[in-house]
């Protein structure tokens, strides 16, 4: 049976409480808490070695359902053959008014984002800061590192303006300005952690606001394509992303004033809703799209490719064309989730069973020892018995055993409608300025 995310958290917050004057009745720990970025590691210089781990929600569920817990690639049943020259390491083709997954490979690889990121960056303040509030440049975001706008210290921009340096320029600097106005780079990237999580992204780990590599950060395909979808449906984000041109203000003494242009590679695709390109060392080059049709609205993400044979977006726009070919009435290998809440809770388990750790994860401390009789434990041991059931319960819903990372080898098969198949079937990834 599904259970809400929500009342499993309050449970666990009412058992705190229950349990605050009796350390002795504590949970287990999890020995394989949700990923972090960590900013004091090495930035990575390039793509995980071996591929990137494998995501899931707590205890190892799929989110979206199992037909998307693959390594390779898995296409709807009765589509029509995937089309030449998709050689992305991870992508995913959905349907984002019915949520049907019609395709994917690696649908929940864990991959450096690099600026598509900031497609969770505008999601997550697009309706948290007033358009109209004014932010005055720094010197911290003239320096920011990779794709810049042009924001120099002492000038005064517009935070709707800021919005549209971050989709159009990829304004690295705009991000920095976005986040100061929020309240600050690390309370941004909390709330835009929150913010995935809510939506039921749990590949996702957001270590800075522009999708510069930081150890651990990650996104996948699937992620991707719930962020773009809520973009597109909210009438406030996808003016942003459909704004051909704006004008950023001259600095006296510093900038003239100069004229932005929208850099989305897929402008002119019939039907476009905009996109989002980046690109990092270890990210490679990613791109995430939408287009609409004869009333239908179709999501690509693409992640971890080259710019030969085909660019990301080029990759993206063959698979809006198959896509598009694909019949409405077919039924998908899994779902867009429109929340957490339509994330099942993992089946109960009666140990946690440790796993390896991926890239960046933090190891859980040992539990707390509990202390012996006559320490200062509570003296109502139905209390002890209470606080232990409950703790078992909890542990059993929420904590689970987490999927071990796994390096799936490419089967020897290529693809046939509705089965796995090897990652390069088909024929045939900020800085965001790739060389």
């Amino acid at each position: 049976m599904r259970r809400r995310w929500g009342a499993l958290v309050a449970v666990l917050a009412a058992l705190a409480v229950l349990l605050g004057a009796a350390p002795a009745a504590a949970a287990p720990a999890d020995d394989t808490p949700r990923p972090t970025a960590d900013p004091a590691a090495p930035t990575p210089t390039a793509p995980p070695a071996g591929g990137p781990p494998q995501g899931s929600a707590p205890g190892g569920v799929t989110v979206g359902g199992d037909g998307l817990d693959t390594r390779g690639t898995v296409v709807a049943d009765g589509a029509p053959p995937l089309p030449d020259g998709v050689v992305a390491a991870g992508w995913l083709v959905a349907d984002a008014g019915t949520g049907e997954v019609l395709a994917a490979r690696d649908p929940h690889g864990r991959h450096y984002p690099a600026s598509t990121l900031k497609t969770l960056t505008l999601l997550t303040l697009a309706h948290r800061l007033d358009p109209a509030l004014v932010v005055e440049g720094t010197v911290e975001d003239e320096k920011m590192e990779g794709s810049k706008v042009g924001i120099v210290a002492g000038g005064r921009y517009p935070v709707g303006l800021l919005f549209q340096a971050l989709v159009m320029q990829s304004g690295n600097d705009a991000a920095n300005a976005l986040a100061r106005a929020a309240g600050g780079t690390a309370p941004t990237i909390a709330a835009m952690n929150a913010r995935a999580l809510q939506l039921g992204a749990f590949d996702t780990v957001a270590g800075s606001v522009s999708g510069l590599d930081v150890a651990g950060q990650s996104s996948s395909p699937y992620d991707l394509a719930l962020f773009f979808r809520e973009l597109v449906a909210d009438p406030v984000t996808a003016g942003l992303l459909l704004t051909p041109t704006a004008q950023m203000p001259g600095v006296e003494g510093r900038s003239p004033g100069f004229q932005i242009q929208n850099q989305n590679p897929l402008a002119g695709y019939p039907g476009t809703l905009g996109g989002k390109t980046g690109f990092t060392d270890a990210a490679r080059h990613t791109y995430v799209t939408a287009a609409e049709r004869d009333g239908r609205r179709l999501v690509v993400s693409v992640m971890g490719t080259e710019n030969v044979p085909l660019r990301a977006a080029d990759q993206a726009a063959r698979l809006l064309d198959w896509g598009f070919a694909v019949p409405a009435s077919l039924a998908g290998v899994g779902r867009l989730v429109a929340s957490a809440d339509e994330v099942p809770a993992p089946p109960p388990t009666r140990t946690a069973t440790p796993t390896p750790a991926g890239p960046a994860q933090v190891a859980a401390g040992p539990p707390a020892a509990a202390p012996a009789a006559g320490d200062g434990g509570p003296p109502a041991l139905g209390l002890l018995a209470l606080g232990a059931a409950a703790a078992a319960v909890v542990a059993a819903t929420v904590i689970g055993r987490r999927r071990a990372v796994r390096r799936t080898p490419p089967p020897p098969a290529a693809a046939s409608p509705g089965r796995r198949a090897p990652p390069g079937s088909g024929a045939g990834g900020s800085p965001s300025t790739p060389p």
